[in-house]
Parts: structure tokens; C-alpha cells; sequence
């Protein structure tokens, strides 16, 4: 598994494109916070928090970590080399564990550079330091974990699929529905009282609790329960493959 996570994350930053990924998703977060005119734009909402940069990272991470992932096993399987790496004295779990951990890691590194966006907050708030760090470290705590979740996600659609662009389509649409698609589902309460199930189903409702501070331990086991059900359905398609 670590000599699959070495390759992978050599793969990313061996060639810019972890680092491009990484500067383009802080560039756009800047441009929405700061200059574009836009109901996140800190300075129009005149309030010291960081809450409109939680809920525009969901958005950028559902292109993002496809785009990261679509690579993982597609490509192995459009140039041939999945047989190669069947041939090697490694379990396909740990394949499977070592692309998605890497792809998890670059994610994580896409968020580093908002931590300037905190410190100016800090800075400009009235009085200065004028933040409720509690939502702010549970927001950050639930970004993680939604990144591991469209992480896992990217890497089932990775499997799926037999070229990148159609994983990194089917990556993007999973994750969509999986975030946005089955909340908006629910409100529109065709299913009664089973709109509150339906709603639990999806990431939004989950994601949102670590958004007020509240790091709740059935939200966590949630997210790592889809976690391990993404990459479990990963290696059994992988396996297919052999």
C-alpha cells in the first residue's frame, strides 16, 4: 500500500498537476471571497466568519476530486498496466487504499492555503480575533472528511469506468447527487415522513452539522461508513478486472 501511495502522489506533484489543481482551487476561493460580487464575498457580508467559504468548497471539491481521481484506475486500465500491477506482490485492497489515501492527501493540501483567508478574518474582525473558532475548526474537521468521502467516491467511479473522462463525468454526477441531488429530493417532501430518511442518505445534512461546531460521532461513523462501502465496491469491480 505505501509503495502505491508514493507512486501515485509522485504522479501528482512529479508533473504540476497537483500543484496547478492546488493553485487554481485557492485562485477561485480568492476571487469568490474577495473580489467577485457574490453572496460570498466576505467584505459584502460584513461579518468576521468563514461560513460562505464552507459552503462554497463542497461545489469546488465535487469537480476538483474527480479530477484528481479519474486517473486512479482508469488509466491503469487504458494503458494496460492494471495487469502489470496484478502481477505485483500487492493486494488490490491495497491498490485501492493507497490511490485513494493519496487522492485524499492532495485534497487535503487544496484546503492549506484557505488558512490565510482565517488569519485575515482574525485580522480584520471588530474587535480583532472577533471569530467563533468552534465552527471554524469543526467546518475544517468536516471538510476533511467530505473530501475523503468524494475521494472514495472518485476512486469507485475511477473503477467503473474504462477512460478518464468518462470517471471524471461519472465522478462529478455522483458526487453532485450524493451532496445536492438527494437533499434537494427531500425538500420537495414527496415521501412524507420519509423525507427525513432521504435526506440522512445523502452527504448535505451530515456535512452541515460540522459547519456549527458540532462534531457529532453518528455524522462521523456516517462518512466513514460510505467511505468503506466506496472502496469496498471499488476493489470488488477491480477484481472483475483481473
Amino acid at each position: 500500500m505505501t509503495a502505491i501511495f508514493k507512486k501515485e502522489l509522485w504522479s501528482y506533484f512529479g508533473n504540476w498537476s497537483a500543484w496547478i489543481i492546488i493553485a487554481a482551487f485557492s485562485l477561485i476561493g480568492t476571487l469568490f471571497l474577495f473580489f467577485f460580487e457574490n453572496d460570498s464575498n466576505i467584505f459584502d457580508i460584513g461579518t468576521a466568519t468563514l461560513q460562505s467559504y464552507f459552503v462554497l468548497v463542497p461545489w469546488l471539491l465535487m469537480f476538483i476530486i474527480p479530477a484528481l481521481s479519474m486517473k486512479s484506475l482508469a488509466e491503469e486500465h487504458q494503458g494496460g498496466t492494471l495487469n502489470w500491477l496484478f502481477s505485483q506482490p500487492v493486494r488490490i485492497s491495497d491498490i485501492i487504499v493507497g490511490k485513494f489515501l493519496s487522492v485524499w492527501l492532495v485534497g487535503i493540501l487544496c484546503l492549506i492555503p484557505s488558512l490565510v483567508y482565517l488569519y485575515t478574518v482574525y485580522v480584520l474582525g471588530v474587535p480583532q480575533g472577533n471569530i467563533d473558532f468552534g465552527a471554524t475548526l469543526g467546518s475544517y474537521f468536516g471538510l476533511v472528511i467530505l473530501v475523503a468521502a468524494f475521494a472514495a467516491v472518485g476512486i469507485l467511479s475511477s473503477a467503473l469506468s474504462k477512460n478518464q473522462i468518462m470517471a471524471y463525468l461519472f465522478g462529478v454526477f455522483m458526487c453532485f447527487i450524493l451532496y445536492f441531488g438527494i437533499e434537494q429530493l427531500a425538500s420537495y417532501k414527496l415521501l412524507g415522513g420519509a423525507d427525513y430518511i432521504l435526506s440522512r442518505i445523502g452527504f448535505y445534512q451530515h456535512f452541515l452539522g460540522f459547519t456549527r461546531g458540532l462534531i457529532d460521532l453518528r455524522d462521523v461513523s456516517y462518512f466513514l461508513l460510505v467511505i468503506g462501502i466506496f472502496l469496498y465496491l471499488s476493489k470488488v469491480f477491480v477484481e472483475k478486472k483481473k
